[in-house]
């Protein structure tokens, strides 16, 4: 039974770890809905407000961000930005008017799902965490339902709303392996030489950066080729130290568009440990050193690599000892095919490819009810 005219509203951003899924959740209702209109909100100035729009979506921004830990200034504005996101947030769900609200975490995800309970609108939120942040955990109250990538969650969230769907990874990252010869062509590389991707995410990763920098002789020497994605605040830096090693088969990009053929062309990958990280890396198979983060809530990356190292899934190098060991533990292990291979095949048993189509089952669910 198809739902002629739906209307839904996708919340959240920040980073690509909130972002693309909520775009492959949109691409999935999509599929499933073909009258669906689909609006997102997310904050201005973010990253969503470019990547969202390329995606083919519409969105429409709130003045918001997060409350920083530290004393600082910023904080003073924050109460003010509650509220007026929280009024224009009203405002949008009124003139959209949307059968239903799904929330992806992010700044605008609290004021928007917290109007749109208000209304009386279906309320529907994506927790990709092992850990739930706070935010989620009040809009739990409201919600109708709460879709997890991780059992035992119930130790958070209303048993009764719990749905394991997995965390939602694009279409083209769910099918890259397909296009490694289209890969290797883009990137101009060597089908012949290992691969290692490094990407510390879409805003990038100062310790893997400077660790890769640090490393670049060692790479190209080795005959190892790299795909290394820096983010733009290291950008600069990057682009000057890899001009002598372009013909040894090592590319810099400030951010990766194509990100489903540098998945294709790795052999591995060095990555934080972010929750969709992960899934893609589950669902791509690929053999992985993961450095989680040490800035993030409840030390969750370490979490989530432990996970994985604990079921000889991934290897782990500590954010602390990345300068010492990440590079020569990357060429080791893109070196050793039979470590290669045990890693992959296990990773891959971690990995759910229909999570977004499970979401929007769940979404259009919510709203025939």
């Amino acid at each position: 039974m198809s739902l002629p005219e739906t209307r839904i509203i996708i919340s959240g951003g920040g980073t690509g770890g909130h972002i693309f899924p909520a775009i492959a959740i949109a691409d999935a209702l999509r599929h499933s809905i073909p009258e669906v209109q689909v609006l997102f909100i997310g904050a201005k100035d973010r990253l969503e407000m470019e990547k969202v729009p390329a995606a083919g979506y519409k969105i429409k921004g709130l003045w918001i961000s997060g409350f920083q830990r530290r004393l600082t200034w910023k904080n003073l504005s924050f109460p003010f930005k509650v509220i007026h996101s929280s009024l224009k947030a009203r405002s949008i769900i009124r003139e959209f008017n949307p059968h239903a609200v799904v929330g992806v975490g992010g700044y605008a995800s609290g004021p928007t799902l917290k109007a749109a309970a208000a209304l009386g609108i279906p309320t529907i939120l994506q927790e990709q965490n092992s850990y739930p942040g706070i935010t989620n955990k009040m809009l739990a109250k409201k919600a109708s339902k709460i879709c997890v990538a991780y059992q035992g969650m119930e130790k958070f969230f209303p048993a009764s709303k719990l749905i394991l769907t997995g965390n939602p990874v694009r279409a083209e990252i769910v099918h890259a392996n397909a296009k490694r010869d289209e890969a290797l062509q883009y990137f101009g590389l060597n089908r012949n030489k290992p691969v290692i991707l490094a990407v510390g995410g879409s805003l990038g990763a100062l310790t893997i950066n400077q660790s890769i920098h640090r490393g670049l002789k060692e790479i190209a020497d080795s005959g190892v080729q790299l795909i290394w994605q820096t983010g733009k605040s290291y950008a600069g830096q990057a682009e000057a130290a890899v001009l002598p090693f372009q013909e040894a088969g090592i590319r810099q990009s400030t951010f990766i568009t194509r990100m489903d053929l540098a998945y294709a062309a790795a052999n591995v990958v060095i990555s934080r440990a972010g929750a969709i990280a992960i899934s893609e890396l589950c669902v791509t198979g690929k053999p992985s050193i993961l450095v989680p983060s040490p800035n993030v809530a409840e030390d969750h990356q370490t979490k989530n690599a432990m996970a994985l190292v604990s079921s000889d899934a991934a290897i782990m190098v500590r954010d602390k000892e990345a300068g010492e060991k990440l590079v020569s533990t990357a060429l080791s292990l893109a070196t050793n095919n039979q470590l290669k291979e045990r890693l992959s095949a296990n990773i891959r048993l971690l990995g759910r490819d229909n999570a977004a189509a499970m979401i929007a089952d769940v979404i259009e669910n919510c709203i025939k009810r």
